[in-house]
């Protein structure tokens, strides 16, 4: 019998002579036979698990793109949560955003004002320059413009919108919606003893939901617009007093 007669078994190359020899102790023992690491597929996008989460980190185009997705098929709930989401993303989007006070002239005014879109609330301040108390209602309204983006904040001077408009009037609020005016604030003496965001704010809501925070045009979040203003002008006469008793304990 020929022991050397070479064969492969399954940890490779081997003779019976070899075989013989690592039992009679003469050659070390095979090494282990390789075994490749198990395969882990590396975690991506399409691996992790959909949730609510998953749904939210998505763009609208991709929320757009998922329509087809067989899986989320699957998912009556995801599917209805990203019909939602999608929603929410383009009620959002169709709030039009401003953030600053806009300066027009006269011949500006009815494209600006008159003709602005059914949903966007104008506010219209007559100003000239020079006037103090011009400068510091528009300081409130640059403030305000800030805040509540989703609404129209527009400056012109006062005599270029209506000839011969009398200065005594300076400065002077109208807000427009729809084309109509909705309201109209001659003097500073409107807003009240101190004239601040908060006071402007409160004025311009008091009869109609004015201030547009660009979150949405929904009545809830006009609701809670106004709700913060109350707030905001609460805790300014709040810290208004504080300071005015630590200024009379410091005499």
């Amino acid at each position: 019998m020929d022991y050397h007669y070479v064969y492969k078994d399954v940890e490779g190359a081997s003779t019976q002579w070899d075989d013989i020899q690592r039992k009679l102790g003469n050659l070390p023992p095979k090494p282990p036979p390789f075994k490749p690491p198990p395969f882990t597929p590396s975690e991506g996008q399409d691996s992790k698990p959909k949730d609510k989460s998953w749904i939210d980190d998505k763009t609208e185009d991709q929320l757009e793109d998922l329509e087809d997705d067989p899986n989320l098929d699957d998912d009556r709930f995801l599917e209805e949560y990203r019909k939602k989401r999608l929603a929410e993303m383009r009620e959002v989007a169709e709030v039009r955003r401003y953030g600053s006070v806009i300066p027009i002239s006269g011949s500006d005014f009815v494209r600006e004002v008159s003709q602005a879109p059914e949903d966007v609330w104008v506010v219209v301040i007559l100003y000239k320059d020079g006037y103090p108390e011009c400068g510091l209602l528009l300081q409130c309204l640059e403030d305000l413009a800030t805040k509540y983006p989703g609404t129209k904040f527009v400056k012109i001077i006062s005599t270029d919108c209506i000839p011969n408009y009398p200065d005594r009037n300076l400065p002077t609020l109208l807000v427009y919606n729809n084309g109509a005016v909705k309201g109209n604030y001659a003097g500073l003496h409107s807003f009240g003893r101190r004239c601040t965001p908060e006071g402007v704010a409160l004025v311009l809501c008091q009869s109609n939901p004015v201030l547009v925070d660009g979150q949405s045009g929904s009545d809830q979040s006009r609701k809670a617009v106004l709700d913060g203003v109350r707030q905001r002008l609460i805790e300014k006469v709040v810290r208004d007093h504080e300071d005015d008793d630590a200024g009379s304990s410091s005499d």
